[in-house]
């Protein structure tokens, strides 16, 4: 079978370069998506992070052979390449399947390619080489300055927290206290050196390994003002006792948030699921107010990248 047509690729490639290097450079923003499968024949997504390039290829039926298949990754690989004047050595491809169990963070490499890249002024710790994630999610870009905004002078919790980039951005925003939450050793040690980055390091922010579903079952000790909730869409870690399925285990994880908050406190839900729908009969709180417009930025055509919530604690 003869491979897709290259020239059409590198054109739309070029297209949107012309387009979200303006937008890019006028709001100061260096990692941000450059292409998201918007050609079937190439379904791929390329995020810039500085002068870098991480491509994913998300896994869709085609009919080309192995070696054929081999030939057209290491095409687009070169296109890309070409188009954002980068050395190959400097585009990174990964191959994305659809997520079963704690796949979401395996590791799929140990090169260890880290780099530190900025966003909103602050600095962050990426690996480009090892994982499918590379440790900033870029479609969170939006929530994250939420975040920073509405941090100052409160208490913050940050659970699911991989990297803790939602962290250093509360921290950054004048956060009174932090608790970054995860179930990886190697994440939470990953939030420390990105809060160390930007020299915000200090007794006030505690990190925690836990189970979060286990740890929210706990009667709590301190009560939260503000809650971030970024839960995988599902993970069946040998870490957890429990299986989790955001879409089945959402009103538990959000009723277990509001027990931690305090009055007129804020949770920010946010999931990947593409399907989700939330079970607004299940939550112990009314005002939910639906956000994702605001936190899905222009550079992802795919509107369905997340869904985003505000839920709000009565006084």
């Amino acid at each position: 079978m003869p491979l897709p047509d290259f020239s059409m690729f590198e054109n739309r490639l070029r297209k949107n370069w012309k387009h979200l290097q303006k937008w890019a450079r006028r709001e100061g923003i260096t990692c941000y998506r450059v292409y998201d499968a918007d050609i079937p024949e190439f379904p791929l997504a390329a995020d810039l992070y500085g002068n870098w390039l991480h491509v994913s290829e998300y896994q869709r039926g085609h009919s080309l052979t192995p070696e054929e298949h081999a030939l057209w990754l290491d095409g687009s690989a070169e296109v890309l390449a070409q188009v954002f004047e980068l050395p190959l050595e400097r585009v990174f491809v990964k191959t994305r399947q659809r997520q079963k169990g704690n796949q979401q963070y395996e590791k799929t490499a140990d090169i260890r390619h880290e780099v530190v890249v900025q966003e909103g002024g602050l600095q962050f710790l990426v690996n480009l080489s090892d994982y499918l994630d590379t440790g900033l999610f870029l479609d969170h870009r939006n929530a994250r300055a939420m975040v920073r905004e509405w941090a100052a002078g409160k208490k913050v919790l940050n659970l699911f927290a991989y990297t803790g980039a939602f962290t250093v951005y509360a921290a950054a925003g004048g956060a009174l206290s932090t608790t970054t939450l995860d179930l990886s050793n190697t994440y939470l040690a990953w939030a420390q050196r990105n809060l160390g980055l930007n020299g915000l390091s200090g007794p006030q922010h505690a990190f925690v390994r836990a189970d979060v579903l286990q740890w929210l079952d706990q009667s709590p000790d301190t009560l939260y003002d503000l809650i971030i909730l970024d839960p995988p869409t599902f993970s069946n870690s040998k870490m957890m006792k429990d299986v989790l399925d955001t879409q089945r285990d959402h009103p538990k994880l959000i009723n277990g948030c509001l027990n931690r908050l305090a009055p007129g406190g804020s949770l920010l839900f946010s999931t990947n699921y593409r399907n989700f729908r939330l079970e607004k009969e299940q939550l112990n709180c009314p005002d939910i107010l639906d956000i994702t417009s605001k936190t899905i930025p222009p550079d992802f055509r795919n509107k369905k990248i997340h869904a985003s919530y505000l839920i709000k604690k009565q006084l």
